[in-house]
């Protein structure tokens, strides 16, 4: 089943580039080691300071809550700006 965490940052954060960059390394050591999960960063197209993360799972079973990367991750970002932070399951039809 798959299922996804959406984690939004509306940020104020002067220094996006060290941001972004961090985010960039995250992605890539997520998407390496992770066998269930992948990460993806996109951003605003006209508001640069917004950016939405989404955690995609595919699992047996699907979390009632939030994944322990998704926790982490969203702390980790409050001190950016307002984070958002939600899950998804995938409709099967």
């Amino acid at each position: 089943m798959k299922w996804l965490e959406i984690i939004e940052l509306r940020s104020a954060d002067s220094n996006q580039e060290l941001m972004k960059s961090q985010l960039q390394s995250l992605i890539n050591e997520v998407n390496r080691e992770a066998k269930h999960q992948k990460i993806k960063v996109y951003s605003h197209i006209t508001v640069e300071t917004d950016l939405r993360i989404h955690l995609i799972h595919d699992s047996k079973k699907a979390k009632a809550s939030r994944s322990p990367l998704g926790l982490d991750l969203a702390s980790a970002l409050k001190e950016h700006g307002l984070v958002n932070h939600s899950v998804w399951i995938e409709m099967q039809g």
